[in-house]
């Protein structure tokens, strides 16, 4: 290639890596025509001489619908493999590549992949090359996106390439990405002369000029031109001057199919309409259009041209923009033509035969979209949910009553919403028209805006708006939808802090409804909006529900709601089992969420835990793109690292957070990102600073403020004004806290009153309120405990009780060192040995060296689980499993699996 060496260098150090064992994914991305298909053809050739079994496939426009079909193409050289595969993964494979009736999890069939492609790359390393990305289909998408996530352990390597304006799934964000640009000056004109030698001076000048450093326009603009006068060229490029590079290009491609046959013209056109039909196929179809026999000389005549090669028996445009070019440029009537000769030979693909047959339509056609539509409930009620929206979408173009319409293009964006495909969720949205629905399909349609489209920007606004639709759809007979709705609008009352006027407005349409007290998306409702007023309540009859333990749905919304009021020992239990559930059934989604809404157990002294969830629950969010719960684990992450004294990660963490789009839109975010910039500078001894940063978290006004979570917050605000002197001011801010405390009774309320009661006493108070403070602190709370013990003990020293002092800084030291606390340990052993009690520093936690994930495979195969076990429960290959356990024996000084408990249980005691 010319005018590629670095980005082949960095190619080709990933395939020497892969090579040894190390997997990664790439994503090469550039404007169309700038060579990404040609270098993945290099690197594939490359790969494949250095003994890498090199498997392909591509998005392909016209069949970005059809579930599964990318990686049908990508698995046919290593399909046999699927035989080897213990049965549950077969079982998946053979659903996903269509010899069931029913569409699989895709967790379930990306889990397949995995092991399939790592028994492939046990025998021979392994290169993915998948072109043309943004026209993937969701199903496969999704499924390689699970697979290139998990491939560090093994020799396996993916190389993707995407237009530059592909979908959000696959923008550079999504994989670790290298950008493709124009070519430089030199290696233009060296590509230039290469393809086109002898080019006369002008006309060389002129495509160098017109091409701007694109290697497709370099090789075939001069093509374009060939056997023309100077003066048709200057004609030529006089016309297309005022058109973008690509149009130029497909003007040249579209050009040059003008001089060809009849025959070969159809066969060009049967091709564009349908790029993956059998050879056969398109000639019979090609023969039906031209009125006279399509031969393989049709083929021959298009190879020569340039336009078309041949791949094994398969007929494939050299570039999309080809293919395009011929479609664009045939007549309405031939385009139309094609359409219905390609319906009439595919009556053994309905998906594909309906997809013609609307293509041919030339206004609306009810029947057709009734059949559309009964496809579309057929492959629903059998979970082929990606093969349904497609079928709806092209129903409701042939549909003349736009309300029938819109209804159509609302279903369509609940189920796409429903696999998770958010770009074309929002380009059905886009198409519905907001004044023909009626108050049910708007709040059907406000709740997959909300899920799947969430915009943070005028949070007032719209939670006005959605109460008010859902107040309709619930007079309208809609209950189910007015209930998810009114939720949604609940919750964005605590993400988002909604004000008083908007709080009120929820609820009171939640009591017009007058529904069961008890029911939990009531109770969860009155503790996302109006904690303070319905929190006493809705806390005495959370005490009276036992809910199922296998209900994800409700144990989540118990869970959720119980985290919103402060009630954390509750909500780590609710979503602890909500976790589980949603982990036995592959709901990975929905994991993320559970694990995102549990991070304030670290407040219970579980750091290593929320350690562990915050990062599985992170590659979750980033894989299925929930960002909101994305926000919450990044925050749990970079606080955890705050209270481990990691400093430059929780720093560096914070800095991320910040940095998401979303984060200034979510106070119940941006109030832990403050909670995290206070305590690193309280623990690096900036005391002033420390009390500045989280004094702003107290303030309305600020967009760090969240009228509730603000709470958690208390304690290391007292910390602070203790350490900055600044008390008088902190209980001024801490003013309305009793009151509020009383009207919300819930752990962190109870915490923040009993805490900053004690820490910012008067001297002549403080022993008692130390002494009612920790007896008022609920039962789980360690780390709340073991911050009051190390104040108890400071206030002791300083009024020269040494030996007193002793006691509670010993259990303070002990508790931090059994949590990981590091820098309130050290604090503690500071106090003591100020004390006069020598103690040293604590030996290093052997634990502290495994990562969340090794950490958790530990703990996993130590409660007896075979490496495919943990590989199921966590998501990831037992192979991978096998790698962890490898790593993690010496570390912990033992040699087998048997003595892993012991080892566990010796470190806990440490």
């Amino acid at each position: 290639m010319i005018g590629r060496d670095e980005e082949l260098r960095t190619l080709r150090g990933l395939l020497s890596d892969a090579a040894a064992g190390h997997g990664d994914v790439l994503l090469v991305h550039g404007t169309a025509g700038v060579g990404k298909s040609a270098l993945l053809r290099t690197v594939g050739a490359e790969a494949a001489e250095s003994g890498f079994r090199v498997l392909r496939t591509s998005g392909v426009e016209t069949e970005q619908w059809l579930p599964f079909a990318a990686l049908q193409l990508l698995l046919q050289p290593v399909a046999r493999g699927v035989e080897n595969l213990p049965a549950p993964h077969r079982l998946a494979l053979s659903g996903a590549l269509g010899v069931t009736e029913t569409e699989p999890e895709i967790f379930r069939v990306g889990l397949a992949v995995l092991e399939l492609l790592a028994d492939a790359a046990e025998r021979q390393p392994v290169l993915l090359l998948v072109d043309d990305v943004q026209w993937i289909d969701s199903s496969s998408r999704d499924v390689l996106r699970f697979v290139t996530r998990r491939t560090c352990d093994f020799a396996i390597l993916a190389v993707c390439a995407a237009r530059i304006d592909s979908s959000d799934s696959y923008t550079p964000s999504a994989y670790p990405d290298l950008r493709l640009g124009p070519l430089g000056r030199t290696a233009a004109a060296e590509l230039l002369d290469a393809s086109a030698p002898g080019l006369p001076a002008p006309l060389r000048k002129l495509i160098l000029e017109r091409a701007a450093g694109n290697p497709l326009a370099l090789v075939e603009l001069p093509k374009a031109v060939q056997g023309m006068t100077a003066q048709a060229v200057q004609g030529m490029t006089a016309q297309m001057d005022g058109l973008p590079l690509t149009q130029r290009l497909k003007d040249a491609f579209a050009a040059r199919s003008d001089s060809a046959s009849q025959e070969c013209r159809a066969f060009l056109l049967a091709l564009a309409a349908e790029p993956t039909t059998p050879l056969n196929r398109l000639l019979d179809v090609s023969t039906h259009l031209s009125g006279s026999a399509v031969s393989v000389d049709a083929v021959q005549e298009a190879v020569n041209a340039g336009l078309v090669t041949l791949v094994g028996r398969t007929a494939e445009f050299r570039h999309p923009l080809m293919r395009s070019a011929i479609y664009t440029r045939a007549s309405v009537a031939d385009r139309l033509a094609t359409h219905r000769a390609l319906a009439a030979v595919m009556e053994d693909t309905l998906e594909r035969q309906l997809a013609h047959q609307a293509a041919a339509a030339i206004g609306p056609d009810e029947e057709l979209a009734a059949r559309l539509e009964r496809f579309a409930d057929t492959s629903q009620a059998r979970g082929k949910v990606a093969a349904a929206v497609p079928a709806l979408r092209q129903a409701a173009e042939l549909v003349h009553d736009a309300q029938r319409r819109t209804g159509i293009l609302v279903r369509a964006a609940e189920l796409s919403s429903e696999i998770n495909d958010r770009v074309q969720t929002q380009m059905l949205l886009v198409r519905t028209d907001m004044s023909v629905l009626g108050p049910v399909e708007r709040a059907r349609l406000l709740v997959v805006s909300d899920n799947a489209a969430f915009e943070p920007d005028e949070p007032h606004r719209r939670i006005h708006d959605m109460v008010t639709a859902a107040a309709g759809a619930f007079d309208a007979g809609g209950a189910d939808v007015a209930k998810n709705l009114l939720w949604r609008a609940a919750a964005r009352c605590f993400c988002q802090d909604g004000d008083p006027q908007v709080r009120a407005q929820t609820v009171a349409e939640l009591d017009r409804w007058n529904p069961d007290p008890n029911a939990p998306h009531v109770l969860v409702v009155r503790a996302y909006a109006e904690p303070y007023r319905d929190g006493a309540g809705a806390l005495v009859r959370l005490d009276g529900l036992e809910p199922d333990r296998e209900d994800g749905r409700i144990l989540h919304f118990l869970g959720d709601g119980a985290m919103a009021m402060g009630d954390i020992s509750r909500a780590a239990r609710y979503l602890g089992l909500a976790a589980a559930a949603w982990r036995s059934q592959g709901m990975l989604g929905l994991l993320a969420r559970s694990l995102a809404a549990g991070w304030p157990r670290l407040f219970l002294g579980q750091l290593d835990r929320v350690r562990e969830e915050s990062a599985e629950g992170l590659a979750l969010a980033d894989e299925t793109g929930e960002w909101i719960a994305w926000l919450a684990l990044k925050a749990a992450a970079g606080l955890v690292a705050a209270l481990r004294g990691e400093v430059e990660a929780a720093a560096r963490t914070v800095g991320e957070l910040r940095a998401h789009s979303l984060f200034y839109g979510m106070p119940f975010v941006t109030v832990v990102a403050q909670q995290v910039d206070g305590l690193l500078a309280l623990l690096d001894g900036r005391a002033t600073e420390a009390y500045d940063i989280l004094a702003r978290a107290f303030d309305p006004a600020d967009p760090h403020y969240h009228s509730v979570s603000r709470w958690l917050l208390a304690p290391d605000l007292a910390d602070a004004a203790v350490a900055a002197g600044t008390v008088e001011h902190a209980r001024e801010l801490l003013a309305e806290l009793p009151e509020l405390a009383s009207r919300l009774p819930s752990e962190m309320m109870t915490v923040a009153h009993a805490y900053t009661d004690a820490v910012l006493a008067a001297d002549d108070t403080a022993e008692e309120r130390y002494t009612a403070a920790l007896t008022a602190l609920p039962d789980g709370w360690t780390l709340a405990r073991a911050r009051l013990h190390l104040h108890h003990g400071r206030w002791l020293r300083r009024h020269r009780r040494n030996v007193d002092a002793r006691t509670p800084l010993r259990l303070a030291r002990d508790e931090f060192d059994r949590i990981g606390a590091r820098p309130w340990a050290e604090m503690a052993r500071e106090q003591l040995r100020a004390t006069g009690e020598s103690s040293g520093r604590r030996n290093v936690y052997t634990g502290e060296q495994l990562s969340a994930q090794e950490m958790q495979v530990a703990e996993l195969a130590a409660q007896g689980l075979s490496n495919r076990e943990i590989g199921q429960r966590l998501f990831i290959s037992h192979r991978t499993v096998g790698a962890h356990l490898y790593r993690i024996y010496p570390r912990l000084g033992i040699t087998s699996r048997g003595k892993l408990a012991a080892a566990l249980a010796a470190l806990q005691e440490e």
